[in-house]
């Protein structure tokens, strides 16, 4: 099963909440592959503490034109979507941070004057965190894409018919790394906090999930009991909004003092709070059964 873990929000404690699912599905003899997506800012190794063994570059084929064989048609730029060329008189240009490596320019060239040449764009890294196998891909500075490293992450490691529990760590907000991070997942595990922007964050979330990619979707609540305006009670507007929307609220971790001083110690929640393992068990049994209603559904 794929579990993609997700947040329309930076610091609501995504990370926190998928390293600790996996940490206590390991702990249950689970094997268990985590994949950090949010390739621009990758902390989840903070947490995991994996031994990293292995490291490639990776990026993007793009456009080298050969300018004995170019007659300088135009034909190139004029397929390309991205405007990654331009041709100016008897001069091609190349802007690498607009390619996506379509080809489309290869392979329209009449003259046969253009090849690929890989353009770096950031790395991959895998290694193990215990009985964990543990990759992430960090993406260089500088560079503008994200998505090719996520996508090239998911293709080293997610095969046919592996029956590990993966787990996908995608960046905060909705745009198109966390797509690319969601694309293919069994179940979208959102984390919200009980606050304004947290509620407003998660419906955004919740319309790319569930709404556009067509994916069942849960929600975490972290940092609960305070309320969504202070002075009114707990069950307010994301309870309500998660009621409304026939949303499962799976778990409810609670605002802590002692669970915020060890994550910002770099310790996982069931590290630090080892009571907590068997209700990340238990969370996962939830979405393997939404997931298992929904296949049924269908």
């Amino acid at each position: 099963m794929i579990i993609a873990v997700a947040s329309g929000k930076g610091g609501t404690g995504k990370t926190t909440v998928a390293t600790s699912l996996a940490l206590s599905l390991a702990a249950d003899g689970a094997g268990v592959l985590f994949l950090d997506c949010d390739v621009e800012e990758p902390n989840a190794a903070l947490f995991l503490r994996p031994a990293l063994d292995q490291s490639e570059e990776v990026g993007v084929l793009i456009p080298q034109v050969d300018a004995e064989r170019c007659t300088f048609c135009g034909r190139c730029a004029q397929v390309c979507v991205w405007h990654a060329l331009a041709v100016v008189g008897r001069q091609v240009l190349v802007f690498p941070e607009l390619c996506h490596g379509c080809g489309s320019c290869t392979l329209n060239c009449p003259a046969g004057a253009i090849h690929e040449v890989l353009h770096v764009m950031g790395r991959l890294e895998t290694g193990r965190a215990g009985p964990i196998t543990f990759g992430h891909g960090i993406l260089n500075v500088g560079q503008a894409m994200a998505v090719p490293i996520i996508r090239q992450l998911k293709k080293k490691h997610l095969t046919p018919g592996d029956d590990r529990v993966v787990i996908l760590d995608a960046s905060p907000g909705t745009s198109c790394p966390v797509v690319e991070t969601m694309r293919g997942a069994d179940f979208v595990l959102l984390v919200t906090e009980p606050t304004p922007f947290g509620l407003h964050d998660l419906r955004l979330a919740v319309q790319v999930a569930r709404d556009e990619l067509g994916l069942p979707v849960g929600v975490v609540v972290n940092r609960d009991g305070p309320g969504d305006t202070g002075a009114r009670p707990r069950l307010d507007w994301v309870d309500a909004y998660c009621a409304a929307e026939r949303i499962p609220i799976l778990m409810r971790i609670p605002l802590d003092r002692h669970i915020a001083e060890a994550i910002s110690d770099g310790t996982p929640l069931v590290t630090a709070r080892p009571e907590y393992r068997p209700r990340f068990a238990a969370l996962y049994e939830r979405i393997a059964q939404e997931v298992a209603a929904r296949q049924e559904a269908t």
